[in-house]
């Protein structure tokens, strides 16, 4: 199954990282990758393979929701097909 991360932030040292690290800490793969800086905000939107995960998909999304709290960062995790079904008209 695949998934959408959104990350939003005041641009810092270390957002990639500590995202890519948890998500390698759990056999996710991350299959595309596109991050940009507007102005002093930090944006970044993957597109991640939890096949092969170690947890289940609302423990990730959690645990990640949770990391970006602890660093005052939003990311948001959503399904693929929920993701794709939201942006169809």
């Amino acid at each position: 199954m695949k998934a959408i991360i959104t990350v939003n932030a005041k641009d810092t040292v270390g957002i990639i990282a500590f995202v890519s690290t948890y998500l390698s800490e759990h056999n996710v793969n991350i299959l595309d990758i596109s991050q940009t800086i507007l102005q002093d905000s930090f944006v970044m939107i993957m597109l991640v393979d939890c096949a092969k995960g170690d947890i289940p998909f609302d423990a990730l999304r959690e645990g990640l929701i949770s990391l970006g709290e602890a660093r005052n960062v939003t990311i948001r995790v959503q399904r693929e097909d929920i993701f794709n079904a939201m942006h169809n008209i």
